[in-house]
């Protein structure tokens, strides 16, 4: 996944990603990112529902596990999560970010959108305020205008079901000065029997500047095989963002000014507090 994201963003196929950073490959693959740092956003892609946590989390990973998305939604949305537990673990992610590239993330989001569900967004927000201090990075919103989503096409059930999730959270991300996303695309049904191609062109209706659309590229190594539930779709959408005009005509150019030690997410069209 790492070559193939790493491939498109030299390219110029793309213009942002998010690491994960509680895997062991981590350390290993993080200074490549410097190579595309020039033209790239690169963000934190926290994880808080996959493997390990980074440090003990007796609330939410008791036996050192990480709950499933279900689990840590039911968890979110019966008031049960310990807020001081989710800030510590957000800021150790924040801080491995950091130690192996060398340079703070441009912006947050969060493995399965976690980040965003209530309960978490507390915990999240609050470190990232001590993390950033006066720099303002971008925090992703997942969500969407309802009439947007439901025009869009595609997977609608999956990106109402999220703005209903994420209800509240931009306006709590530019309460602590963060940027925030101006609409949110590209939740895909991993359908690999339909065209990537024609999932993109979907995901692209109706965004504008500071619009974020998602997607999943990688190749599907054999290290992935039995792990990654959406492998086989990665490769497709690989070759079909691979020099699409359709997409590029779309992507905000990229650059940085000076020793910016993030990106001016101003300057790039997002919403600010």
């Amino acid at each position: 996944v790492s070559r193939g994201i790493l491939e498109l963003l030299e390219g110029r196929h793309i213009n942002a990603t998010s690491a994960m950073v509680t895997f062991p490959r981590w350390a290993g693959d993080a200074p490549a990112l410097a190579g595309v740092r020039s033209h790239s956003a690169l963000g934190l892609h926290l994880n808080l529902t996959v493997g390990a946590p980074l440090g003990v989390m007796r609330r939410l990973a008791p036996d050192g596990a990480l709950p499933t998305i279900g689990q840590a939604t039911r968890l979110a949305l019966s008031g049960k999560i310990d807020t001081g537990e989710i800030e510590a673990e957000t800021l150790r992610q924040l801080a491995a970010f950091e130690t192996a590239t060398g340079f703070k993330p441009d912006h947050v989001d969060g493995h399965q959108h976690v980040h965003a569900l209530p309960g978490f967004r507390r915990g999240v927000l609050a470190a990232m305020a001590a993390f950033y201090g006066e720099l303002r990075p971008l925090v992703r919103d997942p969500a969407d205008r309802w009439s947007t989503i439901i025009r869009r096409g595609g997977d609608t059930k999956k990106a109402l079901g999220l703005a209903m999730l994420a209800s509240g959270f931009a306006a709590a991300a530019r309460r602590h000065r963060f940027f925030t996303n101006r609409g949110f695309s590209g939740y895909s049904t991993f359908d690999t029997k339909k065209p990537y191609a024609e999932e993109i062109a979907v995901a692209l209706r109706y965004t504008e500047g500071g619009c974020i659309v998602m997607c999943h590229p990688g190749y599907p190594d054999a290290e992935l095989a039995g792990r990654d539930p959406v492998l086989a779709r990665r490769a497709q959408e690989l070759e079909a963002l691979r020099g699409n005009a359709g997409v590029e005509t779309h992507l905000t150019a990229i650059a940085r000014e000076g020793d910016a030690a993030i990106l001016d997410w101003g300057r790039l069209g997002a919403h600010g507090g």
